[in-house]
């Protein structure tokens, strides 16, 4: 297949009207050409002769062309070798050009060392820092020749020459700034700025040395005036330290700041060396005198150096730092704002207990000059805390006393009901502490802080709030006949005064907003303490406390309904009612309930007006507890006449009708109840209803009763039936039949249910409960 492409390809190249180019070539065809007939044989030999001739050209022209490839051989041959040549020629070239310039650079090295040898014998720095720098350059070229012991020597001619020199430049500045006791023989030169630059070509430890005896010389003195036994060492002259480093620090820039280079940055070394030493000092001081250390000396010491700190941060820019002996940048969450010096509007009273609420405000860019003096003072913070501790302590039984002197918050008036003012006062001190302690430390001081404010957020929950809600004794006692007949009377039972409600409900409000700013108090701690103890900051007891005194508060309030209207249910229960001859209005206890009820909500609401989910928490629990107890009253009625039920049925509807307003009872606005307080009223009463009902159903046929007992009140207790057929003054012979009709007639169980017979009913609609209703009220009509 390769052929014929080949084949083709040649025809186009080449087209040609010979038969025997053909690719289809026919031998049999081409001879019939050359001899179509006999008589034409006869010319054969002339035929072949032509064919031999044709071939020996062919076989002249493939030999031609054959011997021309093997001269193209020989032609290649040829030309590789002059390129060969080329090559030789261009390698000498280059290998020429290297050794005519290494040639030079050796000649530049030697007269380098040369020079460099004789300027550094004449101290002529400003030369020789430019030519050092040239000669060490060069000498790099040498590197891989030093095997050689001509480059070997100079080399090591060098490496002396940049000894000497280190020598001799530390030599003159020891010379010019001579050390700790010693006078100065004169000041800064162009030898020594000059020399400066040298320094920056020599081993790196030239330069340090230099810097290091510079920065100890400079600051000898300041070793010897605040000496530990020195007077003005102590922490009540400290800012005699800091006006000291500033006067010198102007002294420098004036007497050697152009000496040194600028990227040596000496100016934030001394700065820098002076913190190292005056931390150390004080250290030392404090851990001797640290009996004398009070908490308004070491606030004033930390303020003075943290605001040292601040000038520092933004006079340098820290670059010295991670060089400094033994310092690590920020080595503490110190900050350079002075907390004392702060505008505080909590000061003057104006600032508002919300603070801990409000927007996080973007932080300052950190100092790096944060802690490099004052971390001294961290381990006498516990002075601080202390501190306090002791101060906390005076405030709470400030409270205390102050609670028993004003009294409680006055009923009628803006403060009744409203949150407490000491709450306020308490965490305004909260929040300056936490943020005095972290701008002192966020490491373990903040954690000892923490378990200071969670004592005391404990000791205002017990003593403030728990301590001073009302006592119950007055009404706890048991009920009498005398007092039952004052309830029916008309009398009023004993129960918590205006006053004493309003109490109860600054208690409730002062303890939410105690919980709900403990909380946020825990997130600004977190904040502001080292990530690494973020998990011991932990203030859920605490919550968990305040939480308590809500509930209490609640069940108080809900206690004091109850027990004012338990004596008219005890009065409810012990009327005659199969004596009752006719339907009338509403029944006197139903009346006691109301006025109760009238007279306590309106002002628990208006005093709970900012806490309205506990608000509607009280109503919650108070009917939970009034539909159980009522329903247990309503059991007691017995026996209960057709008529009596029918009352008694108008009564548990007058009252449904007052639960279903409790929320807004007695309010101008009237709110429509949550959904959640009206599905537990109308479940409630609606139970309460259904009892009634059965009752006033007739007991025979016993299956209708007791399917009908089933179907409306979906209980499957025999107490509960049974307490129904006492209602209906049935004898014990006749329960004891519809009591075991009562089990059988009891749904199964599903498979594999716990427990007993479980029934079930659906909450009558709005529109069935308004047909029931009317019903009833043409029942009642037609009564009267």
């Amino acid at each position: 297949q390769t052929i014929g492409h080949v084949s083709l390809y040649v025809t186009r190249v080449f087209p040609s009207q010979d038969l025997l180019d053909r690719a289809d070539f026919n031998a049999v065809e081409y001879i019939n050409t050359l001899f179509p007939t006999e008589q034409s044989l006869a010319n054969i030999d002339d035929v072949v002769n032509k064919i031999r001739l044709k071939i020996r050209r062919l076989d002249d022209n493939i030999r031609t062309v054959v011997r021309g490839q093997t001269n193209v051989g020989q032609d290649g041959r040829q030309v590789k070798e002059i390129t060969r040549d080329i090559k030789q020629l261009d390698h000498a070239k280059r290998h020429l050009t290297t050794s005519i310039t290494t040639l030079n650079h050796l000649h530049m090295l030697a007269g380098g060392v040369d020079s460099l040898e004789a300027m550094t014998r004449k101290r002529q720095y400003g030369e020789v820092a430019n030519l050092l720098q040239g000669v060490v350059n060069v000498l790099e070229h040498f590197h891989k020749y030093m095997g050689i012991p001509q480059i070997r020597q100079l080399s090591e001619r060098v490496k002396a020459a940049q000894s000497e020199l280190g020598t001799q430049i530390l030599a003159d500045f020891e010379e010019t700034f001579p050390a700790q006791g010693s006078k100065r023989t004169g000041g800064p030169s162009n030898v020594l700025r000059d020399a400066c630059l040298v320094a920056n070509i020599l081993d790196p430890r030239i330069k340090q040395e230099i810097i290091k005896k510079f920065i100890r010389q400079h600051l000898s003195e300041y070793m010897v005036l605040f000496q530990e036994n020195q007077d003005v060492a102590w922490l009540d002259k400290i800012d005699r330290r800091y006006a000291w480093i500033k006067r010198q620090l102007v002294d420098y820039e004036e007497k050697y700041g152009r000496m040194f280079p600028e990227e040596w940055c000496m100016t934030e070394r001394i700065a820098v060396e002076f913190c190292h030493i005056t931390r150390t000092e004080l250290a030392k001081v404090m851990r001797t005198r640290a009996k004398e250390i009070e908490v308004k000396l070491l606030l004033f010491a930390i303020q003075r150096t943290t605001n040292f700190e601040g000038l520092l941060a933004k006079r340098f820019s820290g670059c010295t730092l991670t060089d400094g002996p033994g310092l690590k940048k920020s080595v503490s969450s110190l900050d350079s704002t002075n907390p004392f010096l702060e505008d505080e509007a909590g000061e003057d009273g104006s600032e508002k207990e919300d603070d801990l609420d409000r927007a996080k405000k973007p932080k300052a860019p950190d100092n790096p000059f944060h802690g490099i003096v004052s971390k001294c003072f961290e381990p006498h913070l516990y002075v601080y805390i202390e501190s306090q501790d002791k101060n906390l302590g005076e405030m709470i039984d400030r409270f205390v006393s102050d609670f028993r002197a004003q009294g409680p918050p006055k009923a009628g008036t803006e403060d009744g009901g409203a949150v407490l003012p000491s709450c306020a006062d308490l965490f305004v001190y909260y929040k300056k502490c936490m943020v005095q302690c972290s701008q002192l430390s966020t490491g373990e001081p903040m954690i000892a802080l923490t378990t200071i404010f969670q004592k005391y957020l404990r000791e205002y929950a017990w003593k403030i709030l728990s301590g001073n809600l009302p006592k119950t004794s007055s009404n706890s006692g048991g009920l009498t006949i005398k007092s039952l007949l004052q309830e029916k009377e008309g009398f009023e039972a004993a129960k918590f005064t205006v006053e004493e409600l309003c109490l109860i409900c600054s208690i409730l409000s002062t303890a939410e907003y105690c919980l709900a700013t403990t909380q946020q108090l825990e997130e600004k701690l977190k904040e502001k303490v080292d990530k690494i103890l973020v998990e011991r900051i932990n203030l859920t007891g605490e919550m968990d406390t305040f939480s308590t005194v809500i509930s209490n508060s609640i069940q108080l309030l809900v206690q004091d309904l109850d027990a004012a209207c338990d004596p008219a249910l005890t009065a409810m229960s012990k009327m005659p009612w199969q004596s009752v001859e006719h339907v009338g209005d509403q029944s006197p206890y139903v009346t006691s309930v109301i006025m109760h009820i009238k007279q306590n909500v309106p002002i628990i609401r208006d005093n709970l007006a900012s806490t309205r989910k506990y608000f509607t928490q009280f109503c919650i629990k108070y009917t939970n507890s009034f539909i159980p107890k009522f329903i247990n009253h309503l059991f007691r009625c017995k026996p209960i006449s057709m008529v009596g039920a029918e009352q008694l049925l108008l009564d548990t509807h007058s009252l449904k009708t007052v639960l279903l307003d409790l929320p807004s009872i007695g309010s101008q606005v009237v709110r429509k109840a949550p959904a959640s307080y009206t599905k537990i009223v109308v479940k409630g009463m609606t139970r309460a209803e259904m009892i009634l009902k059965v009752v006033m159903a007739p007991h025979e046929p016993s299956v209708v009763f007791v399917d009908n007992y089933i179907k409306l009140l979906a209980d499957g207790n025999p107490e509960t039936f049974q307490k129904t057929l006492d209602m209906k003054g049935l004898k014990r012979s006749e329960q004891s039949s519809m009591l075991e009709l009562f089990r059988q007639r009891l749904p199964t169980p599903p498979s594999g249910a716990d427990g007993g017979p479980s029934l079930s009913f659906s909450t009558p609609t709005p529109e069935q409960e308004n047909s029931r209703i009317r019903k009833l009220e043409k029942l009642i009509k037609k009564r009267l």
